[in-house]
This record gives C-alpha cells, structure tokens and sequence, in this order.
C-alpha cells in the first residue's frame, strides 16, 4: 500500500480537516461502492500550507 495524497494544499488546518472528515465518510454518491479508506491524516508542508493523505 502506498498514500495517495491530495493535490490541493489548503491555506488553513480547518480547511484540511473538512477534506478529510469527507473522505473518511466514503463517497455515498458514488455508483459503484467504494469501502473508505484505512487512513485519512492532514499533513503540514515546510511553507506552512495543509495537504490530505489517505492510505487504503
């Protein structure tokens, strides 16, 4: 298993946080079901931005 991280970084934590908080949810509007990730982690870069992670 590899992350797979999200390609929008976030000004804030609480923008992150939100991001993740929906990946962890699973995707219900999705077609085919898709089983929710083993991980979600927000994660902070040296310039200060957010970014999401998921491990599944």
């Amino acid at each position: 298993m590899a992350w797979v991280y999200v390609l929008k970084l976030m000004d804030s934590r609480f923008q992150a946080s939100c991001l993740a908080a929906r990946l962890e949810d699973g995707y219900p509007y999705a077609v085919v079901p898709v089983k929710p990730p083993r991980y979600v982690g927000v994660f902070r870069t040296q310039r200060g931005r957010y970014g999401v992670k998921i491990l599944w």
